[in-house]
């Protein structure tokens, strides 16, 4: 007996599928037979699909809410519709676009104006995906440009970083404690020591420049 599947993607943790579920609901599809992804539609390689790919039998029915929700590349979107419809012979209702469903207009004017409406939207979901990450980009640059740091603060280098260094450098301490002292990992610590020996340095050579001066 065929078996009724529903499909939700959101793009990420924060974002609420309860919209497509009420959707699927509304369908009557049953809640153990809805597959959900949380992650980008960039591509098919996500868990709960490849899950759901595996169940799908001839003859079984699968609801999506939306084009985009199935995926937003346009090649891809097209080449798993094929694989969905042709290769393993289920039907697709996409809920709000009536067009795509398969079940309607099985012959050839039918398939020709699903096949059409489909490349249609999936290349305006692409499109859409690549306006976002154009705006996203600008945005990051616009802010860079206004001084704006992305990514974790940096760790603030201990006031007696200098004394843990030369209690290192002398003997009187290992590595592992210097660094536990600092809270500092090995790499920021051996930059931090850099930026440490260089700024000795150069006060080292500051009065002998002005010593010069003065003669």
């Amino acid at each position: 007996m065929p078996t009724t599947f529903g499909y939700v993607r959101v793009s990420s943790q924060d974002q609420n599928e309860d919209r497509q579920l009420i959707a699927l609901r509304e369908k009557l599809v049953d809640p153990k037979q809805i597959f959900i992804d949380k992650q980008s539609g960039k591509d098919f390689e996500r868990p709960q699909y490849k899950k759901m790919l595996k169940k799908l039998k001839p003859g079984d029915l699968l609801y999506v809410l939306s084009i985009d929700r199935l995926g937003r590349n346009y090649e891809e979107i097209q080449r798993h519709w094929r694989v969905l419809t042709k290769d393993i012979g289920v039907d697709i209702c996409v809920i709000d676009m009536p067009l795509l469903d398969t079940r309607n207009g099985k012959d050839l004017m039918g398939t020709f104006i699903a096949d059409l409406v489909l490349y249609i939207l999936s290349f305006v979901a692409q499109s859409e995906r690549e306006s976002i990450k154009k705006r996203q980009a600008e945005g990051i640059a616009a802010a860079r440009a206004r001084g704006v740091h992305f990514g974790r603060p940096a760790k603030e280098t201990p006031e007696n970083f200098t004394q843990i260094v030369n209690d290192w450098e002398s003997g009187k301490i290992l590595f592992r404690e210097a660094l536990k002292r600092s809270g500092l990992t090995e790499t920021t610590f051996y930059r931090r020591r850099r930026k440490l020996k260089g700024y000795e340095r150069n006060v080292t050579k500051e009065p002998a420049k002005q010593t010069s001066l003065n003669c």
